[in-house]
C-alpha cells in the first residue's frame, strides 16, 4: 500500500520538494493540504507523511519521525514569513495571525519577548492583508501571498533575517515527518531524490510560477536559491533545537522533544 503523503498546496518554496513526486505518482499518494492541515491529519491518520510545520512535531502526542536531510529554512532574510505594520513595532498592540502555520505564529511570539521584549494581543484572521490591518496593529502573512505585498509602503519585519540576526543559526519552518512505520527505508530516499532533483529544476518552477501567477522568474529563482534552504544539516539541527529550547522557556510546547529520524538503509 503506497503511503498517504500530505503536502502544501503548491507553494512556491515548497515545489522543490514534491514536483518530482507528481511526475511519478506510483510510489506516493499525494494530497494538498495547508501546513497545519497537514499536521492535524497526521495527527487524526487520515495521511501518514507530511510536510508539517516543525512545531507541530515538538506538539504531537505521538511521536513522529523526521525524513533526515530536507527541510523548508532560510538562514538570513526567508522573505514569505513576514510581520506587516501599520505602525512603529513598538506601537503595535494588536496582531492579526494567518495560522496557515503554527511555526511562524510561535516564531512570531518568541521574537517579540526575545528581542523586542513586547507582548501583544494575538488574534486569528483569514489571509488577507488589508482586512487584517483594519482590526489590527500589525499582520502576520506566510507563504505567497506575500510576493504582491513586497513593494508596498507598509513597514515590514521579515522573520528569517530577524531569528539568524538574534542567534546567528538557521532556521527551520517545515519538513517531512510521520509515524515511525509509515516509510521505509526506500521510501526515505526516494522523498530525498526528489528533493535533489527538484532543487536542480528551480530555474524551470520559477519559470513556470512566473507564467502562471506574473512577476519576474528571475525574482523567484533567486527567492528559491538565496532565501529558502532545503537542507536539514548540522547548522539547521542547531537552529532547530534552539527554537525548540526557547519555545518551551515560553511556555509554547510542554517539552523539548528529540530529533528522530528515519533511517535511510
Amino acid at each position: 500500500m503506497k503511503p498517504r503523503v500530505g503536502a502544501v498546496p503548491p507553494y512556491l518554496n515548497t515545489q522543490p520538494l514534491v514536483v518530482a513526486l507528481e511526475r511519478d505518482p506510483a510510489a506516493f499518494a499525494l494530497s494538498y493540504l495547508v501546513p497545519s492541515r497537514c499536521a492535524r491529519e497526521l495527527a487524526d491518520g487520515t495521511i501518514d507523511v507530511g510536510i508539517i510545520p516543525v512545531i507541530e512535531y515538538a506538539r504531537s502526542a505521538r511521536p513522529y519521525w523526521i525524513v533526515p536531510d530536507i527541510a523548508i529554512g532560510s538562514q538570513g532574510p526567508v522573505v514569505t514569513v513576514r510581520l506587516f505594520c501599520r505602525r512603529p513595532l513598538p506601537q503595535v498592540e494588536r496582531i492579526a495571525l494567518d495560522t496557515s502555520s503554527r511555526t511562524s505564529v510561535a516564531l512570531l511570539s518568541i521574537l517579540l519577548r526575545e528581542k523586542f521584549a513586547l507582548d501583544p494581543q494575538l488574534i486569528e484572521a483569514p489571509p488577507d492583508l488589508g482586512a487584517m490591518l483594519e482590526c489590527a496593529d500589525a499582520a502576520l502573512l506566510i507563504g505567497d501571498q506575500v510576493f504582491p505585498h513586497l513593494d508596498g509602503e507598509l513597514e515590514s519585519l521579515d522573520f528569517g533575517q530577524e531569528w539568524t540576526a538574534m542567534t546567528g543559526l538557521p532556521f527551520v519552518f517545515a519538513f517531512w515527518a510521520g509515524r515511525q512505520q509509515a516509510l521505509t527505508p526506500a521510501h526515505v530516499q526516494q522523498l530525498q531524490r526528489a528533493k535533489d532533483q527538484g532543487v536542480c529544476q528551480v530555474s524551470s518552477i520559477a519559470a513556470a510560477y512566473s507564467r502562471e501567477c506574473g512577476g519576474s522568474p528571475e525574482f523567484y529563482e533567486r527567492y528559491l536559491t538565496h532565501h529558502i534552504r532545503f537542507d536539514l544539516d548540522e547548522a539547521a539541527q542547531a537552529g532547530l533545537r534552539l527554537f525548540y529550547q526557547l519555545a518551551h522557556h515560553h511556555g509554547l510546547i510542554d517539552a523539548v522533544p528529540p530529533l528522530r529520524f528515519y533511517p535511510v538503509a
